[in-house]
């Protein structure tokens, strides 16, 4: 069997630490992605899943514990190559699309890949097969104000996948929608994240959506468990 694509071993986090409002968000968790898996994230508003989320992906830092990606430990990695290893090995899907509304769907999707060194031509072939992907390569060149809600998170879809990454990390990626579009925009990403292999950690509050994913761990006073 092969390494998982994710680690996390004994992360904790408290915020305000040492103060009395300190709140110890994350106790000891530890949690395992293997390659091709779908995790199901869920758990309550404020208990810290996207603060789990965020040190999985290496935006933020634990106070203590491990953090293996891609088999290599990026505990104590310099900003630098937390950086570069979260550009290629990282896509991150929010609630929201937060797609820059000046540049056009393609543009989109082509920008992530021009900063991580793609040649423009390699980058807007790239994206225009990642939207045929998903099903909208008709609305290339619309500017993310002129795409339906589904649209646009179809949208952030391709430019978390536009590198390449090992690992998907999704916060609520269907939370902004109504349940029919969310179940349809549900149903392409997981048909993305199969087609292409990836290894998924996606946190959620529908419990049917969770149900549809290889496994479901809870994120409870700090710790997970499995359901």
């Amino acid at each position: 069997m092969s390494d998982p694509v994710l680690n996390l071993q004994g992360i904790t986090k408290t915020y305000n630490k040492g103060k009395p409002t300190a709140v110890d968000v994350l106790r000891g968790v530890d949690l395992s992605v293997a390659t091709g898996e779908v995790v199901a994230l869920v758990a309550p508003s404020g208990a810290g899943k996207s603060t789990l989320l965020h040190i999985a992906g290496l935006l933020d830092t634990a106070d203590a514990g491990a953090v293996t990606l891609a088999g290599q430990d990026m505990t104590r990695q310099s900003d630098r190559k937390r950086t570069a290893a979260r550009r290629t090995q990282v896509g991150f899907i929010y609630q929201f699309h937060h797609l820059l509304p000046e540049f056009t769907a393609l543009e989109n999707i082509v920008l992530p890949q021009l900063s991580a060194g793609v040649a423009r031509s390699d980058a807007d072939a790239r994206a225009r097969d990642l939207l045929a992907q998903v099903g909208v390569d008709h609305r290339a060149d619309h500017r993310p104000a002129a795409l339906s809600g589904g649209e646009q998170q179809r949208v952030a879809f391709c430019r978390a996948l536009a590198n390449a990454p090992r690992l998907l990390l999704a916060d609520e990626p269907t939370g902004n929608l109504d349940p029919d579009t969310a179940d349809q925009v549900f149903d392409t990403l997981i048909g993305l994240v199969r087609d292409t292999g990836l290894s998924a950690l996606i946190a959620t509050h529908n419990l049917e959506l969770a149900a549809r994913m290889d496994r479901t761990v809870a994120l409870e006073s700090g710790q997970l468990t499995v359901r």
